[in-house]
């Protein structure tokens, strides 16, 4: 997230320019006619057109729904507490989209060393089982054997609809370590669902 000094002030956005997700601040047409952007709204109004697509994603990176719940709400508040450093309002779905990514790679940490150090077997939750089918959920099961970065290619890649370059982009990594990252997950993939047959 690019920010700006606790000192500046708050991100200031064009009457009539504001970001679709954010609605119309006013019907002004001249540069001059701005206002200050409020978070409540704007983090309200994002949240409500994209949360439950960022749970879903979430939930097939972590495996089951309540730890989901859990990432996006984290990082939907990270954002509304960093709203006036934002450089660019605009951005702010691909912050809380960065954020619940980093939100699921901590949360599958802290689930390994628990399950290390109390030998905690974890089971979906019925909730999570219900919303996916026997199919749906042998696919997800494969996907979460999968190592880090090639459940991260292919959830970005088939599950979030992404470009390979904007994969590239999230990821930090070049367009081709994506392709070959996205056809190893894939051959992996493949290999486990025939396995479990």
């Amino acid at each position: 997230m690019s920010v700006k000094p606790a000192s500046h002030a708050r991100p200031l956005c064009p009457r009539g320019d504001s970001p679709a997700w954010l609605g119309r601040t006013g019907a002004g047409a001249q540069g001059e006619d701005i206002e200050p952007l409020s978070a409540d709204l704007a983090v309200a109004a994002l949240y409500q057109a994209h949360a439950e697509g960022l749970v879903r994603l979430a939930v097939v990176m972590v495996g089951d729904r309540p730890s989901a719940e859990d990432v996006v709400q984290e990082a939907f508040l990270g954002l509304y507490r960093h709203w006036s450093q934002l450089a660019d309002a605009g951005n702010a779905l691909g912050y809380v989209r960065s954020s619940v990514l980093n939100g699921c790679r901590s949360a599958l940490r802290r689930a390994r060393r628990e399950a290390r150090s109390h030998r905690v077997v974890h089971a979906e939750s019925a909730e999570s089982a219900a919303l996916i089918s026997d199919e749906h959920n042998q696919v997800l099961k494969a996907i979460r054997r999968l190592p880090r970065r090639q459940r991260e290619a292919l959830v970005l890649r088939f599950y979030l609809d992404l470009a390979e370059q904007e994969v590239a982009a999230w990821m930090g990594v070049s367009r081709g370590t994506v392709k070959s990252t996205t056809s190893r997950a894939l051959s992996a993939l493949g290999r486990l669902l025939q396995e479990d047959q």
